[in-house]
C-alpha cells in the first residue's frame, strides 16, 4: 500500500479497534487541546508507527503541531538507514538527532545497562522536547502494557503501581501522554498486518529476554485458567483508590 491507501484503510476499517479506543482515550483524559506542540516518539517498532498515523489523523479534528521524533542511541548505520526508510514510505517527517546512550550504558553498566540505559534515554529526550518547544509527547504504550505494568510492580516491587495516562513532568515541564491506553496489542498487530507497515525490530540486546516479555508469557498461562485475566486486571488498576487514574489527581 502507498501512504495513502494506508492511511484510507485505516480510517475505514478499524474505527472500532483502533480509532474508537484511541479517540476514547485522548478525550477520557484531555490528552490533546488546540495549540498543543506534540512530539510522537517513534522508535520504528509497531506501537509507534501506529500511533503515528492515528496522531495525524486526529489533526482533522483538533488544531496541534506535530512533529515526529527519534533518537538514535548508537544504532548501526543500517537500523538507522532502516528507520528513515519507513518514515519516508509512510510520508512521516521524521527528526533524528543523535546519542550515545548505547555506547556508555554498555561502558559503564555492562553487567545491568537496562537501568542506565533508559534513564539517559529519558534525560535525552526531554532535552530534546524542551530545545524544542513543545509541551507534550505521545508515547506508545498500550492496553497490554499498562498490564503488564501492573504484574512487575507487583512481583518485583511489592507494590501496586502502574504509569498514567497523562503525567505532567515538574523537571521539563513536559506532559506524557498515552493515546493507546485503551487499544489491545493484537489489534495492533492486526492492524500493522493489513496495513503492511514497515516497522523496525527491537535492536536492544535484552530484546526477548525481559521482564516484561516474562509477564506476557505468564498472562498467556493465566488466560488458559482464568479468562479475561487481562481485562479484570486493567479494570482493577482504573479502579483502585490510591494507583487508580483519575484526571482530577493527575490536573494537581
Amino acid at each position: 500500500m502507498t501512504a495513502g491507501e494506508i492511511r484510507r484503510t485505516l480510517q475505514r476499517e478499524f474505527v472500532r479497534t483502533l480509532r474508537k479506543p484511541f479517540v476514547d482515550a485522548v478525550k477520557e483524559y484531555d490528552m490533546v487541546r488546540a495549540g498543543d506542540r506534540i512530539a510522537v516518539c517513534i522508535s520504528g517498532g509497531k506501537d509507534s508507527m501506529l500511533l503515528a498515523l492515528l496522531m495525524q489523523d486526529l489533526q482533522h479534528t483538533v488544531d496541534f503541531e506535530l512533529l515526529f521524533l527519534a533518537m538514535d542511541p548508537g544504532y548501526a548505520p543500517a537500523g538507522r538507514a532502516h528507520l528513515e526508510e519507513n518514515a519516508a514510505r509512510l510520508e512521516l517527517p521524521l527528526e533524528i538527532f543523535e546519542t550515545n546512550v548505547l555506547r556508555v550504558a554498555g561502558r559503564h553498566a555492562a553487567d545491568n545497562p537496562c537501568f542506565l540505559c533508559a534513564k539517559m534515554r529519558r534525560g535525552a529526550l526531554h532535552s530534546a522536547l524542551q530545545e524544542r518547544g513543545l509541551n507534550k509527547i505521545a508515547l506508545g504504550h498500550h492496553y497490554d502494557d499498562a498490564v503488564e505494568t501492573m504484574l512487575m510492580s507487583l512481583f518485583l516491587e511489592g507494590r501496586i503501581s502502574c504509569f498514567q495516562p497523562v503525567t505532567y513532568l515538574d523537571r521539563s515541564g513536559v506532559t506524557q501522554i498515552r493515546p493507546l491506553l485503551y487499544v489491545q496489542e493484537r489489534e495492533v498487530r492486526g492492524a500493522v498486518r493489513r496495513l503492511g507497515l514497515p516497522v523496525v525490530e527491537n535492536p536492544c540486546p535484552a530484546n526477548g529476554s525481559t521482564r516484561r516479555e516474562e509477564m506476557k508469557v505468564l498472562l498467556r498461562e493465566l488466560d488458559g485458567r482464568y479468562p479475561n485475566i487481562k481485562k479484570k486486571i486493567f479494570g482493577a488498576i482504573q479502579r483502585y483508590p490510591l494507583y487508580g487514574w483519575s484526571l482530577e489527581e493527575e490536573q494537581r
